[in-house]
């Protein structure tokens, strides 16, 4: 696989293993303060992720057929948006809003949801697995995030995709992020449709990640921008997302 901007997946696998040495894990708690047991969380995340890799390499998050699809979907993580700028888009069906897409690429975008409905689209039927202990099976629709990163054009220090969204909680805002090899995976896609129908607020209008082989708070809600890095480092707390940098969930969510 290659993208316009002529990396090759082998060096897309490369670039983003070599970026993830220094991620750390927040601790929400006195033991995790304790850098020897930091320390020894970071080596078991890290080792997490490097198994999974080695033994899934390319392989997709399992799909089903339209009769699994569960009869209630449980919305995860915040179900609206309070920003004025959102709801003025949201009444207007977001017909006048666009995703941007910046940072270590190219050129910057700004796509607006039409053209993110015009890209080729995947549909799939997935599993949702919630953090908290619940499952749902969903269908979605978007175009693959590789194809609107290749319209982009990635700079060759780019490592990492961060997603900034438009919710906020106690008073910080959301975001997630995810590396290369993930990013590039076909399963990976940028759905503004859900179940045959177009996001509702509570389930991340306009758009929201799907990256099917981790655990459900890495699926950001309410997308607006997409940025390019070389490095999670100077971003908010550091840790790479919104939970990892608040309450020590692991950066790395395989399942």
């Amino acid at each position: 696989m290659r993208d316009d901007s002529g990396l090759s997946r082998r060096r897309l696998l490369g670039l983003a293993a070599a970026g993830t040495g220094g991620l750390l894990l927040g601790g929400c708690d006195q033991l995790n303060r304790s850098p020897g047991f930091r320390s020894l969380l970071e080596g078991a995340e890290g080792l997490t992720m490097r198994s999974q890799r080695l033994l899934m390499g390319d392989a997709l998050a399992r799909e089903y057929g339209a009769a699994d699809i569960s009869p209630a979907f449980k919305a995860n993580g915040s179900l609206g948006v309070t920003d004025a700028a959102y709801r003025a888009h949201l009444a207007q069906g977001f017909a006048g809003w666009a995703l941007r897409v910046d940072g270590l690429v190219r050129q910057p975008l700004l796509l607006p949801l039409a053209a993110l409905k015009g890209l080729p689209q995947r549909t799939q039927i997935t599993r949702h697995d919630c953090v908290e202990g619940w499952s749902a099976i969903g269908k979605w629709q978007g175009p693959q995030l590789a194809a609107v990163l290749a319209r982009a054009g990635l700079l060759p220090e780019a490592r990492y995709a961060v997603f900034h969204c438009a919710d906020v909680l106690g008073g910080a805002p959301y975001y997630e992020s995810i590396d290369l090899i993930d990013a590039f995976h076909p399963q990976t896609i940028l759905a503004w449709r859900m179940n045959d129908a177009p996001l509702t607020e509570r389930h991340g209008a306009p758009l929201r990640l799907r990256v099917e082989r981790q655990l459900g708070y890495k699926h950001a809600k309410f997308v607006m921008r997409i940025e390019l890095r070389a490095a999670l480092a100077g971003l908010y707390k550091g840790n790479g997302g919104f939970w990892e940098d608040r309450s020590g969930y692991a950066w790395y969510a395989g399942i």
